[in-house]
Protein backbone atom coordinates (compact mmCIF):
# COMPACT_ATOMS: atom_id res chain seq x y z
CA UNK A 1 0.00 0.00 0.00
CA UNK A 2 1.47 3.33 -1.05
CA UNK A 3 0.08 5.01 2.04
CA UNK A 4 2.37 6.37 4.70
CA UNK A 5 2.78 8.76 7.59
CA UNK A 6 6.20 10.29 6.93
CA UNK A 7 7.83 11.54 10.14
CA UNK A 8 10.63 13.88 9.13
CA UNK A 9 13.12 14.34 11.97
CA UNK A 10 15.35 17.32 11.28
CA UNK A 11 12.59 18.91 9.21
CA UNK A 12 14.09 22.42 9.31
CA UNK A 13 17.48 21.32 7.96
CA UNK A 14 18.99 21.69 4.50
CA UNK A 15 18.38 18.10 3.43
CA UNK A 16 14.69 18.33 4.30
CA UNK A 17 14.03 21.58 2.43
CA UNK A 18 16.35 20.92 -0.53
CA UNK A 19 15.63 17.24 -1.16
CA UNK A 20 13.05 15.48 1.01
CA UNK A 21 10.07 17.86 0.93
CA UNK A 22 10.58 18.50 -2.83
CA UNK A 23 10.67 14.70 -3.29
CA UNK A 24 7.38 14.31 -1.41
CA UNK A 25 5.93 17.07 -3.58
CA UNK A 26 7.13 15.22 -6.69
CA UNK A 27 5.50 11.96 -5.58
CA UNK A 28 2.20 13.77 -4.96
CA UNK A 29 2.38 15.54 -8.34
CA UNK A 30 3.07 12.26 -10.18
CA UNK A 31 0.22 10.48 -8.40
CA UNK A 32 2.54 7.94 -6.76
CA UNK A 33 1.69 9.11 -3.23
CA UNK A 34 -2.04 9.71 -2.90
CA UNK A 35 -2.52 9.00 0.81
CA UNK A 36 0.00 10.56 3.15
CA UNK A 37 0.69 12.60 6.24
CA UNK A 38 3.87 14.62 6.76
CA UNK A 39 4.88 15.22 10.37
CA UNK A 40 7.95 17.41 10.76
CA UNK A 41 10.01 17.70 13.93
CA UNK A 42 13.12 19.74 14.70
CA UNK A 43 14.58 22.11 17.29
CA UNK A 44 13.50 25.27 15.43
CA UNK A 45 10.33 27.07 16.46
CA UNK A 46 8.46 27.20 13.12
CA UNK A 47 5.02 26.26 11.81
CA UNK A 48 4.17 23.47 9.38
CA UNK A 49 3.40 26.06 6.69
CA UNK A 50 6.85 27.59 7.19
CA UNK A 51 8.40 24.14 6.86
CA UNK A 52 6.79 23.77 3.43
CA UNK A 53 7.45 27.37 2.36
CA UNK A 54 11.17 26.98 3.11
CA UNK A 55 11.29 24.18 0.52
CA UNK A 56 9.50 26.12 -2.26
CA UNK A 57 12.72 27.61 -3.77
CA UNK A 58 13.87 24.03 -4.42
CA UNK A 59 10.68 22.88 -6.16
CA UNK A 60 10.57 23.54 -9.90
CA UNK A 61 7.40 25.35 -10.95
CA UNK A 62 5.41 24.54 -7.79
CA UNK A 63 1.66 24.24 -8.34
CA UNK A 64 -0.52 26.00 -5.80
CA UNK A 65 -3.01 23.11 -5.75
CA UNK A 66 -0.35 20.60 -4.73
CA UNK A 67 1.30 22.96 -2.24
CA UNK A 68 -2.08 23.53 -0.56
CA UNK A 69 -2.64 19.79 -0.39
CA UNK A 70 0.82 19.25 1.08
CA UNK A 71 0.16 21.91 3.72
CA UNK A 72 -3.25 20.43 4.58
CA UNK A 73 -1.73 17.07 5.44
CA UNK A 74 1.37 18.43 7.20
CA UNK A 75 2.08 19.15 10.87
CA UNK A 76 5.12 20.29 12.78
CA UNK A 77 6.35 19.88 16.34
CA UNK A 78 9.29 21.60 17.96
CA UNK A 79 11.45 18.79 19.34
CA UNK A 80 14.68 18.58 21.28
CA UNK A 81 16.19 15.18 20.45
CA UNK A 82 17.39 14.86 24.06
CA UNK A 83 13.86 15.32 25.42
CA UNK A 84 12.26 11.88 25.79
CA UNK A 85 8.94 13.40 26.82
CA UNK A 86 8.95 15.28 23.54
CA UNK A 87 8.85 11.95 21.68
CA UNK A 88 5.77 10.91 23.67
CA UNK A 89 4.13 14.14 22.51
CA UNK A 90 5.25 13.37 18.95
CA UNK A 91 3.58 9.95 19.12
CA UNK A 92 0.37 11.58 20.36
CA UNK A 93 0.47 14.07 17.47
CA UNK A 94 1.05 11.32 14.91
CA UNK A 95 -1.75 9.14 16.34
CA UNK A 96 -4.14 12.10 16.44
CA UNK A 97 -3.47 13.02 12.80
CA UNK A 98 -3.73 9.40 11.65
CA UNK A 99 -7.11 9.08 13.38
CA UNK A 100 -8.38 12.37 11.95
CA UNK A 101 -7.52 11.44 8.37
CA UNK A 102 -8.31 7.72 8.76
CA UNK A 103 -4.81 6.51 7.95
CA UNK A 104 -4.02 2.81 8.42
CA UNK A 105 -0.90 3.53 10.51
CA UNK A 106 2.03 2.81 8.15
CA UNK A 107 4.90 4.91 9.56
CA UNK A 108 8.18 5.95 7.99
CA UNK A 109 10.59 7.91 10.21
CA UNK A 110 13.35 9.71 8.28
CA UNK A 111 16.44 10.66 10.31
CA UNK A 112 17.81 13.77 8.62
CA UNK A 113 20.46 14.72 11.17
CA UNK A 114 24.05 13.77 12.14
CA UNK A 115 24.88 10.14 12.94
CA UNK A 116 25.89 11.11 16.48
CA UNK A 117 22.15 11.29 17.31
CA UNK A 118 21.11 8.02 15.62
CA UNK A 119 21.33 5.83 18.71
CA UNK A 120 19.67 8.26 21.11
CA UNK A 121 16.82 9.12 18.73
CA UNK A 122 16.19 5.48 17.77
CA UNK A 123 15.79 4.56 21.43
CA UNK A 124 13.38 7.45 21.98
CA UNK A 125 11.34 6.56 18.88
CA UNK A 126 11.04 2.94 20.01
CA UNK A 127 10.32 3.67 23.68
CA UNK A 128 7.64 6.25 22.86
CA UNK A 129 5.98 4.00 20.28
CA UNK A 130 6.47 6.42 17.38
CA UNK A 131 8.20 3.52 15.61
CA UNK A 132 7.22 0.14 17.01
CA UNK A 133 9.45 -2.92 16.97
CA UNK A 134 8.05 -5.57 14.59
CA UNK A 135 9.63 -9.03 14.52
CA UNK A 136 8.07 -9.83 11.12
CA UNK A 137 6.88 -7.77 8.17
CA UNK A 138 3.27 -6.87 8.91
CA UNK A 139 0.63 -4.23 8.26
CA UNK A 140 0.59 -1.54 9.38
CA UNK A 141 4.36 -1.43 9.00
CA UNK A 142 6.93 0.73 10.87
CA UNK A 143 10.22 1.65 9.16
CA UNK A 144 13.12 4.00 9.81
CA UNK A 145 15.54 5.63 7.37
CA UNK A 146 19.04 6.83 8.28
CA UNK A 147 20.76 9.31 5.99
CA UNK A 148 24.51 8.84 5.44
CA UNK A 149 27.16 9.01 6.74
CA UNK A 150 26.53 6.12 9.14
CA UNK A 151 29.20 6.73 11.79
CA UNK A 152 32.68 8.11 11.19
CA UNK A 153 34.71 4.89 11.43
CA UNK A 154 34.27 1.14 11.98
CA UNK A 155 33.98 1.43 15.76
CA UNK A 156 31.29 4.14 15.70
CA UNK A 157 29.33 2.35 12.94
CA UNK A 158 29.39 -0.89 14.96
CA UNK A 159 28.18 0.97 18.05
CA UNK A 160 25.26 2.54 16.15
CA UNK A 161 24.32 -0.78 14.52
CA UNK A 162 24.33 -2.54 17.89
CA UNK A 163 22.17 0.18 19.44
CA UNK A 164 19.63 0.05 16.61
CA UNK A 165 19.43 -3.75 16.70
CA UNK A 166 18.44 -3.56 20.38
CA UNK A 167 15.41 -1.43 19.44
CA UNK A 168 14.28 -2.57 15.98
CA UNK A 169 14.57 -5.51 13.60
CA UNK A 170 16.80 -5.37 10.53
CA UNK A 171 13.91 -5.54 8.05
CA UNK A 172 12.61 -2.24 9.52
CA UNK A 173 15.93 -0.44 9.07
CA UNK A 174 16.97 1.46 5.91
CA UNK A 175 20.52 2.84 5.94
CA UNK A 176 20.31 4.63 2.65
CA UNK A 177 22.69 5.88 0.04
CA UNK A 178 20.62 7.88 -2.43
CA UNK A 179 23.21 7.06 -5.10
CA UNK A 180 21.76 3.54 -5.23
CA UNK A 181 18.47 4.97 -6.52
CA UNK A 182 19.95 6.95 -9.41
CA UNK A 183 18.62 5.57 -12.69
CA UNK A 184 21.98 4.56 -14.17
CA UNK A 185 23.28 3.13 -10.87
CA UNK A 186 20.26 0.87 -10.49
CA UNK A 187 20.79 -0.09 -14.15
CA UNK A 188 24.37 -1.36 -13.64
CA UNK A 189 23.34 -4.80 -12.39
CA UNK A 190 20.57 -5.09 -14.99
CA UNK A 191 22.92 -4.33 -17.88
CA UNK A 192 25.47 -6.83 -16.64
CA UNK A 193 23.16 -9.71 -15.73
CA UNK A 194 20.63 -9.44 -18.57
CA UNK A 195 23.15 -9.29 -21.43
CA UNK A 196 25.04 -12.50 -22.15
CA UNK A 197 27.85 -10.65 -23.93
CA UNK A 198 29.08 -9.20 -20.60
CA UNK A 199 28.83 -11.83 -17.88
CA UNK A 200 31.26 -14.37 -19.45
CA UNK A 201 33.85 -11.58 -19.73
CA UNK A 202 33.26 -10.11 -16.26
CA UNK A 203 36.37 -11.49 -14.54
CA UNK A 204 40.14 -11.23 -14.27
CA UNK A 205 40.70 -13.21 -17.48
CA UNK A 206 39.29 -10.38 -19.58
CA UNK A 207 39.16 -7.22 -17.43
CA UNK A 208 42.42 -5.35 -16.90
CA UNK A 209 41.29 -2.69 -14.41
CA UNK A 210 38.29 -0.73 -13.12
CA UNK A 211 38.23 3.04 -12.51
CA UNK A 212 35.52 4.77 -10.48
CA UNK A 213 35.57 8.57 -10.57
CA UNK A 214 33.32 10.92 -8.59
CA UNK A 215 34.52 14.51 -8.69
CA UNK A 216 32.88 17.89 -8.07
CA UNK A 217 33.75 21.32 -9.39
CA UNK A 218 32.20 23.00 -6.33
CA UNK A 219 34.15 23.44 -3.11
CA UNK A 220 32.70 22.77 0.36
CA UNK A 221 30.09 25.54 -0.01
CA UNK A 222 29.63 26.59 3.63
CA UNK A 223 29.77 23.03 4.99
CA UNK A 224 33.15 23.43 6.68
CA UNK A 225 32.06 22.38 10.17
CA UNK A 226 30.66 19.11 8.76
CA UNK A 227 33.19 18.39 6.04
CA UNK A 228 36.26 18.93 8.21
CA UNK A 229 35.15 16.03 10.44
CA UNK A 230 34.91 13.61 7.50
CA UNK A 231 36.87 14.56 4.38
CA UNK A 232 36.75 13.01 0.92
CA UNK A 233 37.49 9.44 2.00
CA UNK A 234 34.86 9.19 4.73
CA UNK A 235 32.27 11.41 3.05
CA UNK A 236 32.28 9.97 -0.48
CA UNK A 237 34.46 6.86 -0.80
CA UNK A 238 32.93 5.10 2.19
CA UNK A 239 29.40 5.14 0.83
CA UNK A 240 28.89 6.20 -2.80
CA UNK A 241 32.11 4.84 -4.28
CA UNK A 242 32.37 1.56 -2.39
CA UNK A 243 28.72 0.85 -3.18
CA UNK A 244 29.46 1.44 -6.88
CA UNK A 245 32.45 -0.89 -6.58
CA UNK A 246 30.27 -3.54 -4.93
CA UNK A 247 27.64 -3.31 -7.69
CA UNK A 248 30.29 -3.72 -10.39
CA UNK A 249 32.13 -6.57 -8.65
CA UNK A 250 29.36 -8.64 -7.05
CA UNK A 251 28.63 -12.24 -7.95
CA UNK A 252 25.38 -13.22 -9.66
CA UNK A 253 22.53 -12.87 -7.14
CA UNK A 254 19.78 -15.48 -7.00
CA UNK A 255 17.32 -12.75 -7.98
CA UNK A 256 17.91 -9.13 -8.97
CA UNK A 257 16.06 -7.72 -6.00
CA UNK A 258 16.22 -6.76 -2.32
CA UNK A 259 18.10 -9.00 0.06
CA UNK A 260 19.74 -11.04 -2.71
CA UNK A 261 21.53 -7.96 -4.08
CA UNK A 262 22.47 -6.76 -0.58
CA UNK A 263 23.96 -10.17 0.25
CA UNK A 264 26.22 -10.13 -2.81
CA UNK A 265 27.29 -6.50 -2.27
CA UNK A 266 28.31 -7.36 1.29
CA UNK A 267 30.36 -10.37 0.11
CA UNK A 268 32.37 -8.08 -2.17
CA UNK A 269 33.08 -5.44 0.46
CA UNK A 270 34.18 -8.12 2.94
CA UNK A 271 37.01 -9.01 0.54
CA UNK A 272 38.21 -5.52 -0.41
CA UNK A 273 41.65 -4.44 0.76
CA UNK A 274 43.56 -1.16 0.39
CA UNK A 275 46.90 -1.12 -1.45
CA UNK A 276 47.81 2.54 -1.90
CA UNK A 277 46.37 6.06 -1.88
CA UNK A 278 47.09 9.72 -2.65
CA UNK A 279 45.53 12.63 -0.73
CA UNK A 280 45.20 16.33 -1.47
CA UNK A 281 43.74 19.52 0.00
CA UNK A 282 42.83 22.50 -2.17
CA UNK A 283 44.45 25.88 -1.52
CA UNK A 284 42.16 28.07 0.57
CA UNK A 285 40.29 25.20 2.23
CA UNK A 286 41.50 26.21 5.69
CA UNK A 287 39.96 29.66 5.25
CA UNK A 288 36.41 28.26 5.24
CA UNK A 289 34.15 28.81 8.25
CA UNK A 290 34.16 25.79 10.56
CA UNK A 291 37.49 24.43 9.29
CA UNK A 292 40.40 24.14 11.72
CA UNK A 293 43.32 26.40 10.80
CA UNK A 294 45.74 23.45 10.96
CA UNK A 295 43.31 20.99 9.32
CA UNK A 296 44.76 17.82 7.80
CA UNK A 297 41.43 16.85 6.22
CA UNK A 298 41.72 15.69 2.60
CA UNK A 299 39.45 17.25 -0.03
CA UNK A 300 40.85 14.98 -2.75
CA UNK A 301 41.68 11.28 -2.66
CA UNK A 302 42.81 8.49 -4.94
CA UNK A 303 42.85 4.88 -3.79
CA UNK A 304 44.09 1.61 -5.22
CA UNK A 305 41.95 -1.28 -3.96
CA UNK A 306 41.79 -5.00 -4.67
CA UNK A 307 38.97 -7.52 -4.32
CA UNK A 308 40.46 -10.71 -2.94
CA UNK A 309 38.31 -13.40 -4.53
CA UNK A 310 38.76 -15.77 -7.52
CA UNK A 311 36.81 -13.58 -9.96
CA UNK A 312 38.84 -10.41 -9.37
CA UNK A 313 42.26 -11.66 -8.22
CA UNK A 314 44.92 -9.32 -9.58
CA UNK A 315 42.52 -6.69 -10.98
CA UNK A 316 43.14 -3.18 -9.60
CA UNK A 317 40.16 -1.00 -8.69
CA UNK A 318 41.13 2.68 -8.81
CA UNK A 319 38.93 5.26 -7.05
CA UNK A 320 39.23 9.03 -7.42
CA UNK A 321 37.16 11.74 -5.73
CA UNK A 322 37.59 15.38 -4.88
CA UNK A 323 36.13 18.83 -4.31
CA UNK A 324 37.12 21.93 -6.30
CA UNK A 325 38.22 19.79 -9.25
CA UNK A 326 38.17 20.90 -12.89
CA UNK A 327 34.90 19.08 -13.66
CA UNK A 328 31.88 17.47 -12.07
CA UNK A 329 31.24 13.88 -13.08
CA UNK A 330 30.51 10.40 -11.83
CA UNK A 331 31.72 7.68 -14.18
CA UNK A 332 32.88 4.05 -14.13
CA UNK A 333 35.39 2.71 -16.65
CA UNK A 334 35.74 -1.04 -17.23
CA UNK A 335 39.00 -1.56 -19.11
CA UNK A 336 39.29 -4.88 -20.93
CA UNK A 337 42.64 -6.55 -21.48
CA UNK A 338 44.78 -5.53 -24.42
CA UNK A 339 44.43 -7.99 -27.27
CA UNK A 340 47.48 -9.36 -29.06
CA UNK A 341 48.02 -7.37 -32.22
CA UNK A 342 47.87 -9.50 -35.38
CA UNK A 343 48.48 -6.66 -37.82
CA UNK A 344 51.74 -6.35 -39.71
CA UNK A 345 51.67 -2.59 -39.13
CA UNK A 346 49.51 -0.02 -37.38
CA UNK A 347 49.93 -1.47 -33.87
CA UNK A 348 49.34 -0.97 -30.99
CA UNK A 349 45.55 -1.19 -30.80
CA UNK A 350 43.83 0.43 -27.82
CA UNK A 351 41.95 -1.66 -25.26
CA UNK A 352 38.17 -1.91 -25.30
CA UNK A 353 36.29 0.04 -22.61
CA UNK A 354 32.81 -0.12 -21.19
CA UNK A 355 32.00 3.35 -19.82
CA UNK A 356 29.09 3.85 -17.42
CA UNK A 357 28.42 7.56 -17.05
CA UNK A 358 26.11 8.46 -14.17
CA UNK A 359 26.45 12.27 -14.20
CA UNK A 360 26.14 14.72 -15.80
CA UNK A 361 24.98 12.95 -19.01
CA UNK A 362 23.78 9.51 -18.00
CA UNK A 363 24.53 6.71 -20.44
CA UNK A 364 26.63 3.72 -21.46
CA UNK A 365 29.25 3.47 -24.17
CA UNK A 366 31.31 0.55 -25.45
CA UNK A 367 34.52 1.31 -27.34
CA UNK A 368 35.48 -1.00 -30.20
CA UNK A 369 38.41 -1.01 -32.61
CA UNK A 370 37.54 -0.85 -36.32
CA UNK A 371 39.35 -0.32 -39.60
CA UNK A 372 39.49 3.31 -40.57
CA UNK A 373 37.35 3.81 -43.68
CA UNK A 374 39.50 4.27 -46.78
CA UNK A 375 42.64 2.75 -45.23
CA UNK A 376 44.07 -0.73 -45.50
CA UNK A 377 45.48 -1.38 -42.03
CA UNK A 378 44.82 1.67 -39.85
CA UNK A 379 42.63 0.82 -36.84
CA UNK A 380 40.73 3.47 -34.86
CA UNK A 381 38.56 3.27 -31.73
CA UNK A 382 34.85 4.11 -32.02
CA UNK A 383 32.20 4.39 -29.31
CA UNK A 384 28.82 2.68 -29.44
CA UNK A 385 26.79 4.97 -27.20
CA UNK A 386 23.48 4.82 -25.40
CA UNK A 387 22.25 8.16 -24.07
CA UNK A 388 19.68 7.74 -21.34
CA UNK A 389 17.90 10.98 -22.20
CA UNK A 390 17.42 9.91 -25.83
CA UNK A 391 15.38 6.87 -24.80
CA UNK A 392 13.41 8.29 -21.88
CA UNK A 393 10.68 10.68 -22.99
CA UNK A 394 9.09 11.44 -19.65
CA UNK A 395 10.70 13.07 -16.63
CA UNK A 396 12.90 10.69 -14.64
CA UNK A 397 12.06 10.70 -10.93
CA UNK A 398 14.53 12.39 -8.60
CA UNK A 399 16.66 9.90 -6.62
CA UNK A 400 14.99 10.93 -3.35
CA UNK A 401 11.55 10.37 -4.89
CA UNK A 402 12.64 6.86 -5.85
CA UNK A 403 14.14 6.32 -2.42
CA UNK A 404 11.02 7.30 -0.48
CA UNK A 405 8.76 5.27 -2.75
CA UNK A 406 10.96 2.17 -2.49
CA UNK A 407 11.05 2.38 1.31
CA UNK A 408 7.25 2.71 1.38
CA UNK A 409 7.07 -0.38 -0.85
CA UNK A 410 9.52 -2.25 1.38
CA UNK A 411 12.23 -2.67 -1.30
CA UNK A 412 15.46 -3.34 0.61
CA UNK A 413 17.93 -3.02 -2.28
CA UNK A 414 18.03 0.77 -1.70
CA UNK A 415 19.24 0.09 1.84
CA UNK A 416 22.74 -0.83 2.94
CA UNK A 417 22.81 -3.81 5.31
CA UNK A 418 24.56 -3.55 8.69
CA UNK A 419 27.48 -5.77 7.63
CA UNK A 420 27.90 -3.83 4.36
CA UNK A 421 28.35 -0.67 6.40
CA UNK A 422 30.94 -2.26 8.67
CA UNK A 423 32.88 -3.90 5.82
CA UNK A 424 33.00 -0.53 4.02
CA UNK A 425 34.28 1.24 7.13
CA UNK A 426 36.92 -1.45 7.52
CA UNK A 427 38.22 -0.58 4.03
CA UNK A 428 38.26 3.12 4.89
CA UNK A 429 40.11 2.47 8.15
CA UNK A 430 42.69 0.48 6.12
CA UNK A 431 43.17 3.42 3.75
CA UNK A 432 43.61 5.81 6.68
CA UNK A 433 46.22 3.50 8.24
CA UNK A 434 48.42 3.87 5.14
CA UNK A 435 49.61 7.24 6.58
CA UNK A 436 49.47 9.03 3.23
CA UNK A 437 50.94 12.57 3.13
CA UNK A 438 48.65 15.48 2.24
CA UNK A 439 49.49 17.45 -0.91
CA UNK A 440 48.09 20.83 -1.95
CA UNK A 441 46.40 21.66 -5.24
CA UNK A 442 44.89 24.70 -6.89
CA UNK A 443 41.06 24.89 -7.15
CA UNK A 444 39.76 24.05 -10.61
CA UNK A 445 42.62 21.69 -11.49
CA UNK A 446 42.93 17.90 -11.84
CA UNK A 447 44.29 17.61 -8.29
CA UNK A 448 47.76 17.51 -6.72
CA UNK A 449 50.73 17.15 -9.09
CA UNK A 450 51.90 14.23 -6.93
CA UNK A 451 48.93 12.19 -8.14
CA UNK A 452 50.62 11.89 -11.53
CA UNK A 453 53.31 9.95 -9.66
CA UNK A 454 50.57 7.69 -8.25
CA UNK A 455 49.45 6.81 -11.78
CA UNK A 456 53.02 6.31 -13.01
CA UNK A 457 53.86 4.14 -10.01
CA UNK A 458 51.01 1.74 -10.75
CA UNK A 459 51.35 1.79 -14.53
CA UNK A 460 47.92 3.26 -15.19
CA UNK A 461 46.40 6.43 -16.62
CA UNK A 462 43.23 8.12 -15.50
CA UNK A 463 40.59 8.25 -18.23
CA UNK A 464 39.08 11.41 -16.73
Amino acid sequence: MNESTIILLGASGDLAKRKLIPAIYGLIESGKLNYFLLIGAAKDDITSDQMIDDALPFIKNPKKRIINRLKKYSSYQKLDFADKQGFNSLDSLVSEREKKFKMVGNRLAYCSFPASFFCEVTKSLAESGVIKSQEKEENPWNRIVYEKPFGHDLESAHHINTCISECLYEHQVYRIDHYLTKELVSNIALVRFTNCIFEPLWNNHYIDEVQIVLTEDICIEGRGDYYDKYGAVRDVMQNHMLELLALVAMETPKWLTGEFIRYERAKVLKNVCAVDACFGQYDGYKGNFGVFKDSKTETFAMAYLRVNNPRWAGVPFYLKTGKCIDKKETVIYIKFKHIECLLTKGCPIDSNYLTIKITPDAGFSLSLNIKKPGSLYEVIPVDMEFSHECLVEEKVADSYEVLLLEVIRGEQSVSVRFDEIEYAWNVIDEIKKLKIPLHSYKPGTFGPDECNMFAKKHGMRWLS
